[in-house]
């Protein structure tokens, strides 16, 4: 435990190991994202967003064809065990449109996909998931997907304003409302393999440094009626999965957590185990800048060959992360693009 640490009452203990498969390579489509940037070079593992809109199908450069950036994350992340694919989307973003816009510019395949995971109860990761059940039961003919869900995601919530009042946050969809759009709810906060065991998704986070404080502005309404602190984020989980010849990849959608307790927990979920890489928001923006220092120097202790900040980490965080490690560990994240690990890629 890095000095500093701090073992909160909210804290759980290190989950059970679960062992998932080893992938000969995984490969990420960044359905949304914060931001485009179809022109900036990229490293020979990342494929920018104009090869792939060419590759489905666009024949004339023009503004229509572009996908559209939107407060949010979602990506497809698929493990390849030889010639056979397994796909699983990790959270879809803030709104349907986000999902409906890009998708078919990005030939996302949703018969492919067999389970759906939302990272925590916030809308800009919910907003669009009952477009993307709709799409994936049209497209498997109404099989029902599995659909990863916290139980603490569903209460309403809210951010504290500095005049006290509270500005309410969208609710997100029940389970029986996500069932009807054709999810097969597990409400759990159990760690669970998923995919045929080629991914690992996380149960709860345990909080261990005591700079990584949440959401300090966050409530949610109690069984009262009244607005109560909910700081923590309990229901916040990450994706992991084992690529070989590399180590285990990370996915922290906002790592509301801190993106240094989401790794602590994945390596007491990989005991021994490389940790190759890291990919999603890291949440180093708005009042969370101030831990951008104590961050960036705890992240050089997991031995990461890549870090990829994506959606709420923003640019301050950035430009910290690529002076201290430099632009062969730090690839941003954009809409469109598409990143592989392992194989004959990085």
């Amino acid at each position: 435990m890095a000095a500093g640490a701090v073992n909160s009452g909210a804290n759980r203990k290190d989950a059970p190991v679960i062992p998932i498969l080893e992938a000969d390579r995984l490969d990420v489509q960044v359905l949304v994202d914060n931001a485009v940037d179809p022109l900036s070079s990229t490293p020979p593992f990342v494929t920018r967003e104009p090869a792939i809109l060419r590759r489905n199908g666009m024949i004339r450069s023009t503004g229509a064809a572009m996908c559209c950036a939107n407060h949010g994350l979602s990506l497809v992340v698929t493990a390849w065990s030889g010639d056979s694919p397994r796909s699983v989307l990790f959270d879809a973003g803030p709104a349907a449109m986000a999902i409906a816009h890009n998708a078919p510019r990005l030939g996302i395949d949703f018969s492919a996909i067999e389970a759906v995971v939302l990272s925590h109860g916030h809308w800009d990761h919910a907003g669009g998931l009952i477009e993307a059940l709709d799409h994936i039961r049209k497209a498997n003919l109404g099989r029902p997907v599995p659909c990863f869900l916290h139980p603490g995601m569903f209460a309403e919530r809210g951010a504290r304003q500095p005049d006290g009042g509270v500005f309410p946050m969208e609710n997100i969809a029940t389970p029986e409302t996500l069932a009807a759009h054709g999810a097969a709810p597990v409400v759990t906060v159990e760690p669970r393999a998923l995919a045929g065991g080629h991914f690992y998704l996380s149960g709860e986070i345990p909080r261990r440094t005591a700079y990584e404080r949440g959401y300090p502005a966050q409530v949610r309404r109690g069984a009262d009626g009244r607005w109560e602190p909910d700081p923590l984020l309990m229901d916040e989980r990450f994706l992991a999965a084992r690529v070989k010849g590399r180590g285990v990849v990370v996915f922290s959608a906002c790592s509301h957590a801190g993106i240094v307790n989401v790794l602590h927990a994945a390596r007491a979920a990989f005991p021994g185990e490389r940790m190759h890489a890291v990919m999603g928001g890291f949440h180093l923006s708005g009042e969370n800048e101030a831990i951008i220092p104590e961050t960036v120097a705890d992240l050089g202790g997991f031995g990461l060959d890549l870090i990829l900040p994506a959606h709420c980490t923003g640019w301050r965080a950035v430009r910290a992360l690529a002076t201290a490690y430099g632009e062969g560990v730090v690839v941003p994240s954009a809409v469109g693009k598409h990143v592989t690990f392992g194989g004959d890629r990085r």
